[in-house]
C-alpha cells in the first residue's frame, strides 16, 4: 500500500515537470521531455490505482501536483509568493494529507469508520 502511495507522489512530480514543460518547452529537446513527463505521470497512475482507490489516488494527485505547481513557479520562476496563495497550498496539502489519512485502511462492507 505505501509503495502504491509512492507511485501517486512521484506521478504527481513528474505532472508539476509536464506541466512547467508546456510553458517553457522551445525545442525539439524539451518537448520530447515534456511528453515523457506526460507519459511517465499518467503510466505510474495507472500502476498505483490497481492498488488503491481511483477516486482517492487521483484527488491525491491532483492536489500534490497542483501544489507543486504553484510552489515550483514561486522557487524557480519567480511568481509572487502572496499569503494567500501561500495559505490556500497549505490548505490544500491538509486535505491530501486527510484524503491520505483517510483512506489508510480497507473498510469491510458494512463496517462503521
Amino acid at each position: 500500500m505505501n509503495r502504491a502511495w509512492g507511485t501517486v507522489l512521484l506521478a504527481a512530480g513528474f505532472e508539476v515537470g509536464w506541466v512547467l514543460g508546456l510553458g517553457h518547452a522551445d525545442s525539439w529537446w524539451t518537448w520530447g521531455a515534456t511528453v515523457a513527463a506526460i507519459a511517465a505521470s499518467f503510466g505510474l497512475m495507472i500502476a498505483a490505482v490497481r492498488a488503491i482507490p481511483a477516486g482517492t489516488a487521483y484527488a491525491v494527485f491532483a492536489g500534490c501536483g497542483t501544489a507543486g505547481t504553484a510552489l515550483a513557479e514561486i522557487v524557480w520562476l519567480g511568481a509572487h509568493a502572496d499569503p494567500v496563495k501561500l495559505g490556500l497550498i497549505a490548505l490544500l496539502a491538509a486535505g491530501v494529507v486527510g484524503l491520505k489519512w483517510l483512506s489508510g485502511s480497507p473498510q469491510k462492507e458494512g463496517e462503521a469508520r
